[in-house]
């Protein structure tokens, strides 16, 4: 007979082999840690949950990494996963007992001479204070850089939501820190003065 008829390709599927895609997909994931953990240490209040956070999302999204549409935002997909695990978790532990070990810990006096530790547990400490939603829309937008209109969309919120929420938690944060309140600069969108 004849010589056997190429397989028809996804168009998304990368030449290289079939692994390929793959492996490409395991280092966005492996790239993306870093800002995972830094916004999951900033909805939890403990290193240790946030790291749960980092490392349920990573496994939901390796196992649904197909639902994953190529040439979008995986940056922008994987945040939405571990923001909708976090509330997830967050609606089922408010039926469970709260565990008080984290009041000992945050007894402990830390030795001088770490100021940039110091103003650091400040920060995370402030960012406790603020609203769930509040403190979610600064750290996408200050700390994790994403523009207004990709925390619109993670976040499932119009754009002037997010302007607002992003306004009120940095009026709040420097309140809590005593700084002075921030002025307007007018500014829309914080990726646009790059």
């Amino acid at each position: 007979m004849g010589e056997p008829v190429p397989p028809v390709t996804d168009e998304r599927a990368p030449a290289a082999g079939p692994d390929a895609g793959g492996a490409a997909f395991r280092q966005e994931l492996l790239a993306s840690i870093p800002k995972l953990r830094a916004f999951a240490l900033s909805l939890a209040s403990h290193a240790d949950y946030a790291d749960d956070l980092v490392q349920e999302t990573l496994m939901k999204a390796w196992n649904h990494q197909d639902s994953f549409q190529q040439g979008t935002n995986i940056k922008a997909w994987l945040f939405t996963i571990l923001r909708n695990e976090y509330f997830s978790q967050l609606r089922k532990r408010k039926r469970e007992v709260e565990d008080a070990d984290g009041d000992y810990a945050a007894g402990m006096l830390t030795p001088g001479g770490q100021d940039a530790q110091l103003d650091m547990a400040d920060l995370r400490l402030a960012l406790q204070q603020l609203p769930a939603d509040q403190r979610e829309a600064v750290v996408l937008v200050g700390a994790s850089g994403f523009s207004y209109q990709e925390v619109a969309e993670i976040c499932r919120v119009p754009v002037g939501t997010v302007k607002s929420r992003v306004n009120r938690a940095r009026n709040k944060l420097a309140l809590l820190l005593g700084h002075a309140a921030p002025a307007d600069d007018g500014r829309k969108d914080p990726s646009e003065h790059k």
